[in-house]
């Protein structure tokens, strides 16, 4: 592939298509039977050329079709066995890979945003992508002061491809449903849609990542790395070399699949903690291990890619901790009351607290003993559980409402508890929640007390509006870090409007 296919008729053309080329396999699929192949032999054959067709043009088109395709296969640990095999390869091939720009395509957007001296700005830089993903590439490169630099280039043309093919893809969700049991596949569609502009504007993707990278620097854990410099549809970052998760998950020693998984439990509840921001797109081509020739216990963890954040100015909603709370305590009742109140149960819903109890219990055992073994079997057994409609949990499931405020929260929670059963870890899931979860550990905990509100109060000051495109591009560190754009007061927890994003000229550095 040689740039994003751009006609917006040959892409969705090719979506389109999807339904018909697994129609056809399944009608193929039952002549074989007819002719005598087992009913096993068949399925497996199918289920093997359907993943190859579906995850193969996701990967082509790059854009939202491919992006669609990383977030679902982060729940590949939720298949049956039996399925999971012939889909595991194709869905991570997704992760951390896509068809590359040609250099030509990368000079000419290089010489665009950054200016035509561009090459000015750099001792070094390699033609050769060292990463492709859904809306952009990443090139290895040496910054004029020598440092070396991961340089991030946005496909022409992403936008509007990411458009057109999450409106295509919301069209087919009922054929991309059973590919992952119990998992609404439209709304999560919707919700990657309202995503676009933020994740195309490299500008917020800058500020959250210098937020971050300030908060977690010297931290003896994780690792994110500054930003050097941004402007337009390019971002340079300090490179970060590791284990991506992916080859963790595919042949990673258990020590290195439980220090994984610890560090990520740990990421996923002190981030929002201590950044008010909330990292949205935990698959695990975002993630590496970083090992050292020390005890395992130093090994850390590196964060790539804040292109989609939520803005949690106080971390991670109360009523999230205070209801798991309540339901480890067996307070059916209390646990229904603040369903309500947050809108996860609607005013005409008539609910036993039991009933809700029995339905939540088994999701939440991870927050209910000191050390958790995510596994895929145990992934497997909730999806079933709540997909199988002769399940008392599958109708309850179905009288439960997901408010606005709680979607993408709720979405990068599962996603992360799929990559932790991917990697089949042994993680203190509770140890981190009750570190930094608020009213998790009692009723008024703060979750990190003092830390957590400076953080949350450090996260405030910075809420101001980007300045226009006329300002400067400083090296990381030499001037003060940008923070996330102003949130307005209402609604709570929702994502803010697209505020303007901060643009600086690189030039200004030689």
């Amino acid at each position: 592939m040689s740039d994003l296919p751009r006609k917006a008729m040959t892409r969705t053309a090719r979506l389109a298509a999807l339904p018909l080329g697994i129609a056809g396999r399944a009608t193929l699929g039952l002549g074989k039977r007819i002719g005598g192949r087992s009913a096993e032999v068949v399925t497996a054959e199918l289920q093997q050329a359907t993943a190859d067709q579906l995850f193969k043009v996701l990967g082509e088109l790059k854009g939202g079709a491919m992006k669609f395709g990383q977030v679902l296969s982060v729940f590949e640990a939720a298949l049956p066995e039996e399925v999971a095999g012939p889909y595991r390869a194709a869905l991570t091939k997704l992760q951390d890979a896509a068809p590359p720009m040609p250099a030509a395509k990368v000079h000419a957007a290089l010489a665009e945003r950054l200016g035509e001296d561009w090459r000015g700005l750099f001792l070094e830089f390699d033609d050769r992508p060292s990463a492709a993903a859904s809306i952009g590439q990443v090139h290895r490169a040496v910054w004029h002061d020598g440092r070396t630099v991961a340089v991030k280039v946005q496909y022409p043309g992403a936008g509007d491809a990411l458009l057109a093919d999450l409106s295509q893809l919301s069209k087919v969700a009922w054929l991309l449903g059973p590919l992952i049991p119990g998992l609404d596949i439209k709304p999560l569609i919707a919700e990657l849609r309202e995503r676009v502009a933020e994740e195309l504007d490299y500008g917020l993707e800058a500020q959250a990542q210098r937020r971050h990278a300030e908060e977690f620097a010297g931290d003896p854990e994780i690792v994110v790395p500054g930003v050097v410099a941004q402007a337009d549809q390019v971002l340079v970052s300090e490179w970060m070399d590791g284990t991506p998760l992916a080859e963790v998950i595919s042949s990673g020693s258990q020590e290195e699949r439980d220090r994984a998984g610890r560090l990520l439990a740990r990421f996923l509840f002190a981030g929002p903690s201590r950044t008010g921001l909330l990292h949205a797109d935990p698959h695990p081509g975002n993630f590496r291990l970083l090992k050292d020739d020390g005890p395992v216990e130093g090994w850390r963890l590196g964060v790539l890619d804040f292109g989609t954040v939520d803005r949690l100015p106080g971390g991670l909603p109360a009523p999230i901790g205070a209801s798991l709370r309540m339901a480890l305590a067996g307070d059916a009742a209390g646990v229904l009351t603040m369903l309500r109140e947050e809108g996860f149960v609607k005013p005409s819903i008539a609910l036993d607290p039991d009933a809700v109890l029995d339905y939540l219990l088994p999701i939440i055992e991870p927050a209910a003993v000191e050390s958790f073994h995510f596994t895929r079997a145990w992934m497997r057994a909730q999806a079933a559980r709540i997909a199988d409609p002769r399940s008392p949990a599958y109708n309850l499931g179905k009288q439960l409402n997901l408010p606005p405020s709680y979607l993408l929260i709720h979405r990068v929670t599962l996603s992360t508890i799929g990559v932790l059963c991917q990697l089949g870890a042994q993680a203190p899931f509770r140890a981190e929640m009750l570190a930094w979860l608020p009213e998790f550990a009692e009723a008024g905990s703060p979750g990190t007390r003092a830390a957590a509100r400076a953080a949350a109060a450090a996260s405030a000051t910075r809420s101001t509006p980007a300045k226009t495109a006329s300002a400067k591009t400083s090296p990381a560190g030499s001037a003060p870090a940008k923070g996330t754009p102003a949130k307005k007061a209402a609604p709570r927890r929702s994502a803010p409007k697209k505020a303007p994003a901060e643009r600086r000229d690189p030039a200004a550095e030689d």
